[in-house]
This record gives structure tokens, sequence and C-alpha cells, in this order.
């Protein structure tokens, strides 16, 4: 019996590891393994109800329908079940939907009835996105509300943001993953930003992403699939986390090692480790090669005209010249302003007296007179009778002290007094004979300091002399009285250090004076030889030497400069009368200089009393990029309407107002009757400081907003009123449809702008016409945000707004034919072109720019040599990058080659560096590079022109200006477009505003009234 029993037992502990180790399901060998282990499961559904996902389909909201349809179908396929037969799988469910806010529309519950039921009352919110803080939301209500058991969450969005106040969606994602929830990440249709949702999944994208959609591709049926193949990854990962082993826990001897196994697939990218510590600052790297050039970039949009600037403030005196050479002869000067109200004159002399004058008339009666004053005291009455005996009078004062005493007696003696200095020294012995030569005495004391002697050479260095010996230590004697100081002794040996005694009292100072000279000392051996002396004076003049051969003729030397300007002479006698001169000009010729030389004198383009009012969509549905269109559309049209009222309570002249909507509650206003926009720069400030608000569409509610707002508090009476609305027509359902035509009330142009595809359903087309009061031809209809800023449309829109626009120019006293434009007066200057070569120009342009060039060298009455001291001359140098300049001719008088050199330049196409390009200028056109000497004519104005926008590099720029200055260059400058840098303009002009030529294109450089005046200001 004994030995059956044993038999099975051993037979049993043999098969069971044999099974084991051959994979084979232990459970059926034995009974005993009945319990199951529970798996409980959380699902968080978290739903995008933003503008970016309710406003993507018509009828709108109809996509978060979709996604209520979606979750059902899912939670109905959450049936609890015993999984793989060995855990035993339960479902909770929660939920929230979110858009700027977020709302939690379910706790955790199993109840699919009661979920689905929360589910349905949910309303889309239509507002921006902040999916971190959604996220967030979903990891709190998970760690504090979730009963124990394995965590999911099924996140459903398109991947768009508009903001992260919570800290950014990709950090919220990591820290539901680090609390151990795993999200997917499933898209609502198929616009989306994959990106987003890629940052959202768990890794690896296969499981956690892999193309969930709520939808089948090009349909509006839910995707089971997408529910199918989620829900297993659920089960599957979860059997993973509850599954442990609890039956059969015999420990089994250890099994064969087994194969090694095949390598694993590539994991998927990691998430980003923890920033390091910083490291230690790198070696500087070697200067890197000069980079090509960058590719042409697009012509940018053109700018408004800009205001004209303020007056300068005056410059500070500049250092006093040397006195120049006489100059020639100048023209006439033209009549001057008037000059200013002069000092009143000195006080004249005092007229003679005049005659008396006739009687007057009586006067009137006078008024009554005030009482008069009080009178003086009287005279001193009689002595009164003697009064009666006084009370006793107080002790009085102490007398004075009584006389001196006598001397007194001799005192005892004092102490006895210190002792007296030393005696002054005796009188000088004679001289006494030479005696015989005694030995070498004791050093003296020493004596003062002598005066420095003259460096000698320097010796050798001597040998190291034995040390001697030490003395016996001294025994410390007992400290003695101080007594007074003795003359100075003789310098003995230094003894050995004894023990300090107590400190003295400080005695008296002694003498200084000076020892006797010691003998001389025995001659040193002879030094190293010194270092080679300074060189020494000139020796005297030698005796002239024969006279030499006669050389040959030398060139002549260079033109010395003029010398100092020499003493006023004895004046002359007096002349006679001269003969007549040329008539001056007249007051229609000096106004019609300055009508064009003047900037201030331009006409001006006038609209009459005008209030504008621009409503534009700042909802989440346009964009960042598109809102920044819609404020230069807004900036473009006011610039195009002249100017802006100076005090908006005028009943002339125009106003502008912008009203920018989103979802109800945020519309922001710049007011028609705002002090604050007194001009149109103030307006421009105002337009770009608005920002993008990213949240809903309202708007019906913005049209009923700006006119109860701007337009019917503020509105004058003769002023024709405008309102132009931008929207991309997907405005929120529960807006208030009464406000369709809130403008079409009163005497108020409108016109609608609709922008994108939404415009192409008849539904929103008549939406569109509703708003211009059913006006069809005030409707426009464009495709994309930036059409809204073509040059066409702006024009368009001009002539809507303004139609019969006033030109207004000042009152000048005559109306004269323009002046005919002289040859260059017969004076000397040397004029440098810098001509830009950057891509930005363009060679067209660049062409009309060195036709110009050629234009002006044939219009100026040039040299008939290099050494005239009259007439012009000219240079050319294109300008690209840093070291990229090309002189297409040098200072020249000769017209043939200015021609020919034109005619072979080739555009650079480079960039535009045009501080270096000044210096190169001075360096090899003023200055000759070959001889140093100077390539400009001493007596000539020297003249940069420097077609450009500006648009540069400012590397250099500084340190050019000062080379200009130092030349006593005179500036002119043609900026040509609208884009330009007027600080950089300003800069190379030295500050003078009325050196910078504005015209709006390469065209205007051909146009008579331009080159005229500009050939004039050279001259």
């Amino acid at each position: 019996m004994f030995s059956e029993a044993f038999l099975a037992v051993l037979l049993y502990s043999a098969v069971v590891p044999l099974l084991a180790q051959n994979d084979v399901d232990v459970t059926r060998v034995s009974s005993t393994c009945e319990d199951k282990t529970d798996c409980p499961i959380n699902v968080y559904f978290v739903i995008d109800t933003s503008e970016s996902v309710a406003l993507q389909t018509m009828p709108i909201q109809s996509l978060v329908d979709h996604i209520k349809q979606f979750i059902p179908e899912f939670i109905a396929k959450l049936e609890s079940e015993l999984y793989q037969s060995q855990v035993s799988i339960t479902w909770q469910f929660a939920g929230l939907h979110f858009s700027d806010v977020v709302k939690i529309y379910s706790e955790f519950t199993n109840s699919k009835e009661l979920y689905l039921n929360r589910l349905n009352s949910i309303q889309y919110i239509g507002r921006g996105t902040f999916t971190d803080c959604a996220l967030s939301n979903m990891t709190e209500q998970i760690l504090s509300k979730a009963s124990q058991g394995v965590n999911y969450a099924v996140v459903i969005t398109d991947g768009h943001v508009t903001g992260s106040p919570c800290g950014g969606m990709k950090m919220q994602a990591e820290r539901a993953r680090d609390a151990g929830i795993k999200l997917f990440a499933v898209a609502p249709s198929q616009n989306i930003y994959e990106t987003g949702l890629r940052e959202i999944a768990n890794s690896p994208q296969e499981l956690y992403r892999n193309s969930y959609a709520t939808t089948k591709k090009d349909a509006i049926e839910v995707d089971t699939e997408t529910i199918d193949r989620i829900i297993q990854v659920m089960k599957h990962d979860a059997y993973g986390e509850c599954y442990k082993m609890r039956c059969l826990e015999i420990e089994g001897p250890a099994g064969p090692k087994g194969f090694r196994g095949q390598k694993g697939a590539k994991g998927n990218m990691g998430a980003p480790g923890v920033p390091g510590v910083q490291g230690r600052q790198g070696d500087p790297g070697i200067e890197g090669p000069i980079g090509h050039p960058g590719p042409k970039g697009i012509h940018g949009l053109k700018g408004e005209k800009g205001e004209f600037g303020g007056d300068g403030r005056k410059g500070a005196g500049g250092l006093a010249g040397r006195n120049g050479t006489d100059g020639q002869k100048g023209k006439l000067g033209r009549i001057g302003a008037p000059g200013c109200k002069g000092d009143p004159g000195d006080r004249g002399a005092d007229g003679y007296p005049g005659d008396a004058g006739d009687q007057g008339s009586p006067g009137d009666a006078g008024v009554k007179g005030y009482p008069g004053r009080p009178g003086r005291s009287g005279p001193p009455g009689p002595p009164g009778e003697r009064g009666g005996r006084g009370p006793k009078g107080t002790n009085g004062a102490p007398g004075s002290p009584g006389t001196k005493g006598g001397k007194g007696g001799p005192g005892p003696a004092g102490p006895k007094g210190e002792l007296g200095r030393r005696g002054d020294p005796g009188p000088k012995g004679s001289p006494a004979g030479p005696g015989t030569k005694g030995e070498r005495g004791d050093p003296g004391p020493e004596g003062t300091r002598g005066l420095a002697g003259e460096v000698g050479s320097k010796g050798g260095r001597g040998e190291r002399g034995l040390p001697g010996p030490r003395g016996p230590q001294g025994t410390v004697g007992e400290p003695g009285t101080p007594g007074s100081r003795g003359d100075s002794g003789d310098a003995g040996p230094r003894g050995d250090s004894g023990v300090p005694g107590p400190k003295g009292d400080r005695g008296r100072p002694g003498f200084n004076y000076p020892g006797p000279r010691g003998l001389p000392g025995e001659k040193g051996e002879k030094g190293v030889q010194g270092l080679e002396g300074g060189r020494g004076d000139f020796g005297p003049k030698g005796p002239p030497g024969p006279k030499g051969e006669k050389g040959e003729p030398a060139d002549a030397g260079p033109e010395g400069e003029p010398g100092p300007r020499g003493p006023p002479g004895e004046p002359g006698p007096e002349g006679g009368p001269g003969s007549a001169g040329d008539p001056g000009l007249t007051d229609c010729d000096v106004m019609t200089y300055i009508r064009e030389t003047c900037g201030c004198c331009d006409c001006e383009k006038v609209c009459g009393p005008l209030d504008i009012v621009f409503i534009i969509d700042s909802s989440e549905s346009i964009g960042y990029t598109n809102f920044s269109l819609e404020k230069n559309f807004v900036i473009n049209v006011v610039s195009r309407l002249g100017s802006i009222a100076k005090d908006p309570k005028s009943e002339t002249g125009a106003r502008v107002g912008v009203v920018q909507y989103s979802h109800e509650g945020t519309f922001e206003a710049i007011q028609l009757n705002d002090e604050r926009i007194d001009s149109l720069s103030s307006f421009k400030e105002a337009v770009k400081r608005l920002e993008w608000i990213a949240g809903g569409t309202w708007t019906l509610s913005a049209l009923q907003f700006a006119y109860n707002k701007l337009i019917k508090e503020s509105r004058r009476e003769k002023a024709r009123v405008f309102a132009v609305v931008v929207t991309d027509g997907r405005h929120d359902p529960r807006d208030n449809d009464s406000h369709l035509q809130a403008l079409c009330g009163g005497d108020v142009t409108v016109t609608a702008i609709g922008i994108g595809d939404m415009f192409n359903k008849a539904q929103e087309d008549e939406t569109l016409t509703s708003i211009a009061c059913d006006n069809a031809g005030r409707v426009q209809k464009m495709k994309l945000f930036t059409e809204l800023v073509a040059e066409e449309f702006v024009d368009n829109m001009e002539q809507e707004l303004c139609p019969d626009p006033q030109i207004v120019c000042p009152e000048l006293p005559c109306q004269t034919a323009e002046l005919a434009v002289a040859q260059c007066t017969q004076r000397p200057v040397d004029v440098v072109f810098l001509l830009d070569g950057s891509e930005r120009i363009g060679e067209l342009n660049f062409q009309r720019a060195h036709d110009f060039v050629e234009n002006v060298a044939r219009r100026l009455t040039l040299a008939r040599s290099d050494n005239e001291n009259m007439n012009a001359r000219m240079a050319l140098l294109q300008y690209g990058s840093e070291n990229e300049h090309v002189i297409v001719f040098p200072l020249t008088y000769n017209l043939t080659d200015i021609s020919d050199s034109i005619a072979q330049i080739k555009y650079l196409d480079s960039s535009s560096n045009l501080g270096s390009a000044i210096i190169y200028a001075v360096n090899n056109l003023v200055i000759n590079p070959r001889d140093r000497a100077r390539g400009a004519r001493r007596n000539a104005e020297l003249s940069f022109v420097f077609i450009t926008d500006g648009i540069t590099g400012n590397k250099n720029l500084d340190e050019a200006i000062d080379s200009m200055k130092k030349q006593n260059v005179v500036p002119t400058v043609v900026a040509l477009g609208s884009d330009v840098d007027m600080d950089v303009l300003l800069k190379i002009g030295l500050g003078d505003r009325a050196a910078i030529f504005r015209e709006k294109d390469y065209a205007s450089l051909s146009q008579p009234g331009f080159f005229d005046r500009f050939v004039r200001w050279i001259c």
C-alpha cells in the first residue's frame, strides 16, 4: 500500500514539470483552479466640441451628433465576460466634452442607460480648442473618481489647438501616461492635424492611433472596425495587466535553456528624456564659408503712403573749417522768406511842453466823508495828595568782595630739570701734512642719499662668500633706567637675537648729518661688454663737395595747397555805381519752385464727411494668419482714403471704426469718436494691437453690436455711413437670426465680403446677401483671404467707399508753366552713383535704373578733362553682398565710355550690403587705390547718389557713414517703392530729409517732372 502511494506521487512530480515545459494547459490536470481573476476596466471618453469640429460640416453640429452616435455603438460592445477563461472583465465609463472650457457630462458608472442619457444631453460649445485643459481634467477625474482597475481614455479630436493655458497638450498627455492611463486618439473626420493626434496617443502608434476614425472614409457611417480594434487592444492589454498564475505553484526543477529568439522589430521613438545639465561653453568654432545667395523673394504687398515726418532738430555747429579759396560768382539767389519782426527801437527824445489847456467843467458834488479820527490826549492833571507808609522791603543783595591780600613768602625747591641739548660742534682744525696710510677704518654712519648717478655697465657676478661664525649668545641683562641718548658709535658686528626686553620710553630725536667720505676702493675686474649705445650726435659739417653734373629735367610737382589767408588790405577807394543786375525771381517763380521741391505742398485727397465701420471675423475657424490678413486689408483701404479727421466731433473729415468679433461677450471695438484716433498713424497702431480671440462665430450679434455701439451712438448728420463685413460664413446657429439685417434699418451702405467655399451653397449665399441688405451688387466672394489684400480689390474698395474724391491743393498766388531746367551750372561736381544690384530689385527695374544714370549723363554738362575746374564727372558702382561690388566705370568725363560701360553691365542678382559698398566706393573711386592719392577733384563737390529702397544689411553701415563725413560727401537718396526702410534712408542721407526723393516705382525714374527736379538738385 505504501509503495503504490509513493509511486503515484513520484509520477505526478515528474509529469507536471514536463507539461509546463511543453506549454500544456495545466489547468486541465487539476480541478482546484476554479477562482478567476477580476479585471475591471475604466474607459473615459474625451469629446472635442469646439468650433473647429462643430462648424466643420453642414448642417452645423452634425459632426458632434455623429460622435454621439459613435460612442453608443462603442458602449454597446463593452460586455462583461470571462476573457481567455482566465480573467473576469467588467466595464465602467465616464466622459467630458470641451472647447475653451471643460464640461464633465458623466461620472464613472456601469449603467449604459444612465451614461447614454447623459451623453445625449450635451450641446457643442463652439469656441476655442484647449485640449491640454481637457486632458488635465480627465487625468484628475480618473485618479480621484475611478475604482481600482486598468484605465483607458478615448480622445476624439481633430488635433488642432488655439491655445495652451494648461501647459500644453503634449505635457498633459505625458502626465496622463505617467499616471498609468493609456490614450487612444480618434479622428472625427478627414480634416485633421495628424501630428497633434500622435502627440496624444500612447506608443506604439500602431496600437493607440492606427488611423482610428469615427466615420468611414468618404462615408457618414460609424466606423465599427475602429471600435472593434480599440476594444480588442483594451482586452488584450488588460489581460496582461490582470492575469496572475495562482494555481500549481509547485516549484519544479529548472528547464533546459531555450533557443535564442529572433531579433525583435525596431521600437517606436521613445519619449524625450529630461534635459541634461548645462554643458561648459564650447570652444569658438572656425569661421564658416560664405553662404550661397538665397532664392529670390516674391514681391511684397504694396505699403501705404507714410506720414510726413516732423522737422528735424537743429544740428550742432561744426568745427571751423580752413579758409577756402575765393569761389566763383554765384547765381542770383531766390527771394527769401520774410524776416522775423525786429526788436522795438530806443525811446525817442521827450517832446516840447504843450500849451495850457482850457478850464475844465466843474466837478460833481462829492459824497459824504468818513467820520474823523479821535483827538489828541489833554494836559496832565494837578498832583494828588501824599500817600501812607508802604510795607517793609526785602533783604538787599550781598556786598562786593574785599581788597587783595599781600605777597606770600618763598616756596619749597622744585624738581631737577632735564639734561640740556648737545653742544654745537667746535671750529674746524688746521690742515695737517699727509700721514702714513692707515688701516682700513670701520664703516662710518650712514650718510644722506646722494643724487642718482649715471647708469653704468653691468658687472660680472662675484663669487659667493663663506658664511661668518655665529657669535655666542649674550646673557640677559637687567633693564636699566633709560638714560640720555649718546653719540652714535661705530656699528658693531650683528649679534644673535636676544630675548626681547621691555619696551623703553620714547627717546628724543637724534641728529642726522653726513659722515666722512670713505677711501676709494680697489679697482674692480673688467665687466662684460654692455649693450650697444644710442646713436651719437651729428658731427661737424664737412667741407663742400665738388659740383655735380647737371641732371635731367624733372616732372612738375603737384600743385601746392592754397596758403593761409593774408591780412586784410587797406580799404580801396569808393567805386562808382555798378551796372543794373539781372531781374530777380517773381512770386510766381518762387511758388512754382516750392511746389516742385517741397513735399508739404503736395495735393491731398479728401473724401468729405465719411464714417466707415469694418466688422472683421476673429473666430477660431479663420486662423491667426487669415486674421492678420484682415487687419492688413483694413489698413490698406483706409490708407487710400486720405487723411483722418483730427477732431472726431468735427462735422467734416473721415472717421473709421473697427469691430472684431468671436463668440458672445468677446466683441472688441475701435470707436468712431475715439479722441485718440486723430491721424492715420494712430489708427494703424490701434488696428495692429487687436489680437486674435480664437473663439466661436457670432456674426449676427456682431452686426447688432456695431450698429448700437458705433453707428447709432456717434453718427454725424451730414456724414455718409459705410459698413464692411468680412466673414467665412460659419456663424453659430445659436445666434439670433433677427440680427441678420441689423445694419439695414437706416441709410447705412453695407458691403458683405464672404471668403471660402461655404458661399457656393445657396443657403449661405442668401445669408451673405441678407447681410448686404438684399443688394447683390454689394456682395463680394473670394476663395482665399489673401485676395483681400490684392491691389485690384483694394482699388475697388477705394472706389466704393470714396467714389467722388476732391483733390485739394495748397493755395498758391499764381499758377505758371513749369520752369525750364537749365544745364548744370559752371561749377565742379563729381557724382558717384551707387546702384542696388540685389535680388529684390528685379532685372527689369535694374535696367530702368541704369538707363536713368545714362540719361543723367547726357543731360549734365560734362568736363573736358580730369583736371578741369568746372562742370561734372560721373562714376557708377553696382553693389551686392558684402564682398560683391562692381565698378561699372570710374570717375570720367567721357560720355562714350559711360554709354559703352552701361551697355555691358551685368545684373548681380545678389543680396544687399550698402555699408561695405560705401567703404568700397571711398577706397576705390574717391581715393585712387594705386597711389592712395585723391581721385576726386579737390575743389569739386563730391556727391553720392544712392538708388535703393533702403532694405539692406546693417553691417559696417555706421563705419561707412563716418567715411562719408570724412570725405565731405553730399548724399542724395532716390528711394523707390512703398516697402522702404526710412531709418536706413535717413542714415545714408545724413539726416537730411530734403535729400531723399520718394517715388512709387522704378518707372517714375523716366518721368520728366522727377527727372528735371533731380538734375536741378545735384547741380
